[in-house]
């Protein structure tokens, strides 16, 4: 099984983890250790969480010292001029043959058309050229905006976190439907069957409140354009990790075991440059 979307924070004094700052019950050191302890995964993928270049270059190491760990999405800065030599130097660094894709947190910023930039954009076709993918990590004012960027750049591996971001703690369902649905027929996006505890009520969700959301999400892409990720620690605001995986299961139990591995296996190895082994 690879986990295709976790994070670390391993030193909270390092930098500043300023989306942390309301959230106390995961306000404290997550590492590899605590991940090994937790995961049902053989492989993983490590994610961003600050925009960064150093903790970028934390993770490569990271990831080179851990055979758990099979890439890192890292940060880079896409608005650079010379963003490709920005890139350059990552997959230099030392791990860096680990990066697999880079990460702007796009739903922090303040222009829901961030994403549709000219400089965003030209960022977005260096990380294609390097060989990388790039996580669109968006909230519903920026849904248009994202699919402008994949036919803006129909050339890139493009991967939707945490399919969206759907207001399920509302029960809202449209018009993420809708969005998902003009997403997915872009064929060069997948989607991470993440986040959906978080976006649920934390004290009180049931695999049944998650499972429309799911169904709609494999649906519109099919299993092999959608990829398990635990989004732990995050995920800890509502659940454990084992829950996690297990409503994942559950979700996609009506699926064949071929389809099955490709949610939990076969699809990451094609979203992300990493062997399938």
């Amino acid at each position: 099984m690879i986990d295709a979307h976790h994070h670390l924070w391993e030193d909270l004094t390092r930098r500043d983890y300023d989306w942390l700052a309301d959230l106390d019950p995961i306000r404290r050191p997550y590492t590899v250790a605590d991940l090994a302890a937790v995961t049902r995964a053989d492989r993983t993928v490590l994610v961003q969480t600050v925009p960064t270049v150093e903790e970028t270059e934390e993770f490569l190491s990271t990831a080179a010292a851990t055979p758990l760990i099979a890439g890192v999405v890292g940060w880079a800065d896409l608005t650079a001029p010379d963003v490709a030599d920005r890139l350059a130097a990552l997959r230099e660094a030392p791990g860096g043959r680990t990066l697999v894709g880079i990460r702007h947190p796009a739903q922090g910023e303040a222009d829901p058309d961030w994403l549709t930039r000219r400089e965003v954009v030209r960022g977005v076709k260096a990380v294609a050229e390097a060989g990388l993918t790039y996580d669109i990590l968006v909230l519903p004012p920026q849904h248009q905006a994202a699919i402008a960027l994949a036919d803006a750049v129909p050339g890139a591996r493009l991967v939707l976190d945490h399919a969206g971001k759907p207001a399920i703690a509302s029960g809202g369902y449209e018009p993420w439907a809708t969005f998902l649905t003009a997403l997915a027929a872009r064929p060069n996006v997948f989607c991470k069957l993440s986040g959906l505890v978080t976006e649920a009520d934390w004290t009180k969700w049931t695999v049944d409140h998650l499972r429309p959301y799911a169904a709609h999400v494999l649906e519109s892409f099919g299993p092999e354009r959608v990829m398990f990720g635990s989004d732990w620690p995050v995920c800890e605001l509502a659940a454990t990790y084992d829950q996690v995986h297990d409503v994942a299961r559950a979700c996609t139990n009506g699926l064949s075991q071929p389809e099955r591995a490709e949610v939990f296996a076969g699809t990451a190895t094609r979203a992300y440059p990493i062997s399938a082994s």
